[in-house]
């Protein structure tokens, strides 16, 4: 191709992105970052509290959740036995949302893969995807996320939206499909005019389900730019990592703000040196760190993940899955999902983040 058409195509594709800009519609809510800290409408997060800057979160992707495969959906029927509904659960969702913001809640994990709807899964043979093989979005499945992303901008809250899970990925059969695919979310994001949305590309970008060479630690990080250029610097881009992995260098170098995960790590303590070992990467700039996924509580006890976290300036963000034996009030993450503060962690973990907070939210 020659230089004067690759100029003109990127003339044409500033034009109609600036087009969609335009277009879109007025938001209440912006997300940005100042040094280590976060700022809601410009303003930092929680002022006047020991967690000021910070951003409080829970994992919950289930709230755009549905299921293509006609041999697993019976799993997920409600335990009145009616059949699952993906309309019904995102509503129920929404009911619930204003609760955790007045408890002190500003943010929350979704994904347009979703995560495992039984807190961990082996074989993941369920489908729920928001992309179609080729890259492609699913109208249907955008609704719900874009009734998920309006709740929280009217609410003030900045939620984290991934892209790419490693239980569904395999469903994008190349790697031109996950390249469309993430500029497609982009330009979709621009055409609402979001404003409140942070993006992280892939759930775990470590692990080795993963079928595409670009959502691997080693090339993460050229999506992440890509987004970031295919937005023209719009929205606050990383990709996360499993439970006591510390981003390599290249992430440090790329990301707006550092996302580790606390599965598996039952001593506070470990949760801090995590901390201490991102902020000492070679390539690490003074970005804010986040836990956006960590299945430990002890809400009640002196010390806890969340505090370990809080005490070295970082976010944390509780994962809260359905164990053995438990019913339907348990758990964010397992479909169907009763999304109340329904059950003795879920109070135990916005009573604390009520306390941290004095539940201003500011």
């Amino acid at each position: 191709m020659s230089n004067s058409k690759s100029l003109l195509i990127s003339v044409v594709a500033v034009f109609f992105l600036a087009i969609i800009a335009s277009a879109a519609p007025a938001r209440n809510t912006t997300i940005s970052i100042d040094g280590q800290k976060f700022l809601i409408n410009n303003q930092s997060t929680y002022r006047g509290t020991k967690v000021e800057g910070l951003l409080l979160n829970a994992r919950l992707v289930q709230a755009t959740f549905d299921d293509l495969n006609p041999d697993t959906r019976h799993l997920w029927k409600y335990p009145d036995g009616k059949p699952f509904d993906a309309e019904r659960n995102t509503a129920e969702f929404l009911q619930a949302l204003p609760l955790y913001r007045k408890a002190g809640l500003l943010s929350f994990t979704i994904n347009l893969q979703g995560g495992s709807p039984q807190g961990y899964s082996k074989d993941q043979l369920w489908h729920n995807s928001a992309f179609k093989e080729d890259g492609s979005l699913r109208p249907e499945y955008l609704s719900r996320v874009e009734k998920v992303l309006d709740k929280a901008d009217e609410l003030g809250m900045a939620p984290i939206l991934g892209l790419f899970y490693f239980g569904q990925q395999y469903r994008l059969k190349t790697d031109e499909a996950v390249l469309k695919a993430t500029d497609n979310t982009i330009d979709w994001l621009l055409e609402k005019g979001y404003t409140n949305v942070l993006i992280e590309i892939a759930n775990e970008t470590n692990q080795a389900s993963y079928s595409s060479a670009l959502l691997n630690p080693a090339r993460a990080h050229e999506l992440i730019q890509r987004a970031r250029d295919r937005s023209r610097n719009k929205f606050l881009i990383s990709t996360s990592f499993t439970g006591g992995q510390i981003p390599p260098d290249n992430i440090a170098r790329y990301g707006d703000f550092l996302l580790l995960h606390g599965n598996g790590i039952s001593d506070p303590n470990r949760i801090r040196k995590m901390i201490d070992q991102t902020r000492a990467l070679k390539s690490y700039h003074n970005q804010p760190i986040l836990f956006n996924e960590d299945d430990h509580f002890d809400f009640e006890k002196p010390d806890n993940n969340f505090l370990a976290a809080i005490s070295k300036g970082a976010g944390w963000g509780y994962f809260d899955f359905r164990m053995a034996g438990e019913g339907f009030d348990e758990g964010f993450q397992s479909v169907p999902v009763n999304w109340q503060i329904s059950s003795e962690r879920k109070r135990g973990f916005f009573k604390l983040v009520g306390e941290l907070t004095a539940s201003t939210a500011k």
